[in-house]
């Protein structure tokens, strides 16, 4: 079993602290959601986890099974397991969706074999997405709808098989056949390969199709509650003061 942890984390961004002390375990085959309102700190918690330079990590440790990744670089992150599917993935021009899919492909797997294997199984797993293939002949994320850019993210993510994935909002912009098609392939990879996952959200529309094993409140900067999903059901009805009042 693989942990994933997160001791006392503090982070700056342009020199204001966003994030005051978080405190954070996940293992293998866990769903963790982590929910607040707008502007609390959840993506830039993703961010830091995965070591983007704005984010200045001030304190605190981030543990792979018991190893300090906290300053490691962000590829060395990728190699060891971690994935991050983005809020808002950005527009890569002049890099083909099919030739990023091959080389992830070609990482995980290996490059024996035949390179018109390799693109029919890319091709058979953007099918199981519901994406068109055609978008693998475009920039990547290049004129790409909203609920496009999270179903090839998630594409991603079933291609590199991570051990601990991290979900930003991946029902944004989603409709509900593409909800569906998401929280499957979650599913399917939790009980297969014994992925966790962290999904961050500000609703518990996602939370209807996959049950987290914990819920977490993030506001200010702190976790401030956790729960199962009754937590999310109770935000849901009430709003987040009736947790942040408690």
């Amino acid at each position: 079993m693989s942990t994933l942890k997160i001791e006392d984390l503090h982070v700056e961004v342009e020199g204001k602290e966003v994030l005051k002390g978080i405190n954070l375990e996940i293992h293998s085959g866990e769903i963790h959601a982590l929910m607040g309102p707008n502007g609390s700190g959840k993506t830039t918690l993703s961010l830091a986890i995965m070591g983007h330079p704005k984010y200045k990590i001030t304190k605190g440790k981030i543990l792979l099974d018991n190893e300090d990744i906290t300053n490691i670089d962000t590829d060395e992150k990728v190699k060891k397991g971690l994935f991050l599917a983005f809020q808002n993935p950005i527009e890569i021009g002049g890099v083909k969706l099919s030739t990023l899919l091959v080389a992830e492909y070609n990482r995980v797997q290996g490059s024996g074999q035949m390179a018109t294997e390799i693109f029919q199984k890319v091709k058979d797993f953007t099918k199981s997405v519901g994406i068109s293939e055609t978008l693998l002949n475009r920039g990547v994320f290049e004129g790409f709808s909203g609920g496009e850019k999270k179903r090839t993210e998630i594409l991603q993510m079933l291609i590199l098989k991570p051990k601990f994935a991290i979900l930003d909002e991946p029902d944004s912009g989603v409709d509900v056949d593409g909800l569906r098609i998401i929280s499957d392939i979650v599913d399917k990879m939790k009980n297969e390969m014994n992925t966790a996952y962290l999904i961050i959200t500000h609703y518990r529309r996602i939370l209807d199709y996959v049950n987290a094993d914990k819920v977490h409140v993030l506001y200010r900067g702190k976790i401030v509650a956790t729960g199962d999903m009754s937590l999310a059901k109770l935000i849901d009805e009430k709003g987040y003061e009736s947790v942040i009042k408690n």
